[in-house]
């Protein structure tokens, strides 16, 4: 390797880890916003929640990485220009293209080791991030109690607080909790002005004791007659404990593989093997659902082009078809109470198999989402790796044009263009994940409308040129007027 060739990629491997650092830095931070709420004050250990910021840090890679490609190409190639460097550079014979040669191999390299990031390190991140969720949830109850919404919990019970407060968030007020039974029926509802969480080192029993509340408990006859007048039993209370067995919660392993896998904690292998199945599930679910329909209806099954057709029956020149009565006589020929039956099974098979229809067809939009959903996750492991270099290809000749260093002018466009780049992305996914454009597009939109960019300035810049340079509002006018006047004179 040439000095020179050393002596570029130096400074860019300079730019480069110190705008990774300090970006990566900012969106921890900003992270640490977002879940300020599940780890301050839950009396967690401060290893605990180390380990689930450095879980965090993979899913942010994925962010950050091209903003410091973006911004350090930018800020390398200005420094250049701005030093008179890159003209020391043209008079010495070498190219633009001739100067980048070291960085292209590098940042080739970078989107090598991005894919197999993003192929292999953010799944395995994403699947631990869930499971330590999931074992401070189950080893911190109060951590998982929000204030102001009914919260889940096993066993079939709601709990919704208004606010939390006291040690650990010990002390509650104004409970209200609903407990389901096996069959999901919601049959016991409890409400209590205040309540609290009572547990002791050592012991497996947490104790939820409310104070002054009422109780109601729908009963379950067994007798049919019974059912029709809809027992219940009602009482008020000044104290009422719930006890539940930690025995099996306190053993909780943090670590521990819940086995849960979403879109995001499969590498590519996983993602074309599951697209497949669900492409599959899909389509049986669709015609199993179109034939049930089908029946329900009473359509008539088409005939193979080798069935022999039946000849129809001939009476006098007549056919059978000629002897059936027309639609409008069809009523006809029953009485009116059997005409009034008819119309109404008509009408409420019409809207069983309506409300059926409309049933399923949240099924199938889910699953159709799910499915756009793997097909996006899987393009953008590959759409990441190859937006490194075409924003490189962005943001070097950008440098070189504009001749400024420094992080002011170069920072303000580099972010501009990286918002510019995400939020196509973010838009392109959500219209990708309902089905509104392929998701394959939505994966590569954002990293195709930066290609043509990332050509029109490197050839700018190749030919010593600017910026393209639009007309002022002052210039318009002129030229406006001074078109005006010609048209007089002549």
């Amino acid at each position: 390797m040439r000095i020179l060739d050393r002596y570029i990629l130096y400074r860019f491997l300079f730019n480069f880890t110190s705008s990774f650092v300090i970006l990566m830095f900012i969106f921890i931070f900003q992270t640490i916003w977002l879940f300020i709420d599940d780890l301050a004050g839950k009396g967690l250990d401060f290893f605990i929640i180390l380990k689930f910021l450095f879980y965090l840090m993979p899913d942010l890679t994925e962010k950050v990485l091209p903003l410091t490609v973006l911004l350090s190409s930018i800020l390398t190639f200005g420094t250049f220009a701005e030093n008179y460097e890159f003209a020391a550079m043209k008079a010495s014979g070498i190219s633009l293209q001739r100067s980048m040669k070291s960085l292209i191999v590098f940042v080739t390299l970078l989107g090598g080791l991005t894919f197999y990031f993003a192929n292999d390190v953010i799944p395995i991140s994403q699947q631990k991030i869930y499971n330590l969720r999931k074992g401070i949830a189950q080893l911190k109850p109060a951590a998982v109690i929000t204030e102001g919404v009914f919260n889940d919990f096993e066993g079939g019970m709601n709990i919704k607080v208004k606010r939390k407060h006291g040690d650990e968030d010990r002390l509650l007020e104004d409970v209200l909790i609903h407990v389901k039974d096996a069959r999901g029926i919601n049959k016991t509802v409890i409400q209590s002005e205040t309540g609290e969480l009572v547990s002791e080192e050592g012991n497996d029993i947490l104790q939820l004791i409310l104070r002054d509340g009422h109780y109601y408990d729908a009963s379950t006859p067994t007798s049919p007659k019974k059912k029709k007048k809809y027992p219940f039993a009602k009482a008020d209370f000044d104290v009422y404990t719930f006890n539940i067995d930690l025995s099996e919660v306190n053993n909780q392993d943090l670590e521990k593989d819940q086995n849960i896998t979403t879109h995001k904690m499969k590498n590519v292998g996983r993602l074309r093997h599951d697209i497949d199945s669900l492409r599959d599930d899909n389509l049986k679910v669709i015609q199993a659902f179109s034939k049930n329909i089908s029946n329900r209806m009473g359509a008539f099954v088409k005939l193979r082009p080798n069935t022999v057709a039946v000849k129809p029956m001939v009476h006098d020149t007549l056919t059978y078809a000629d002897s059936l009565p027309s639609r409008k006589g069809f009523l006809g020929l029953f009485k009116e109470w059997e005409q009034v039956q008819l119309i109404n099974s008509a009408k409420n098979s019409t809207s069983n198999i309506l409300s059926s229809v409309k049933g399923k067809r949240q099924e199938i939009r889910n699953r159709k989402k799910i499915y756009n959903l793997h097909i996006s996750a899987m393009h953008k492991k590959y759409a990441l790796a190859f937006s490194c270099i075409i924003l490189f290809f962005v943001g070097a000749p950008l440098g070189a044009i504009i001749r400024k260093g420094g992080i002011g002018l170069p920072m303000v466009i580099a972010i501009i263009l990286f918002l510019v780049y995400y939020f196509l992305g973010v838009f392109a996914e959500n219209y990708s994940k309902e089905g509104n454009i392929h998701p394959i597009m939505g994966a590569w939109l954002s990293t195709l409308v930066m290609m043509p960019l990332g050509i029109f300035l490197t050839r700018r810049a190749t030919a010593d040129k600017g910026m393209v340079k639009l007309p002022s509002f002052k210039e318009l006018i002129g030229d406006l007027f001074k078109r005006k006047k010609n048209k007089e004179e002549d």
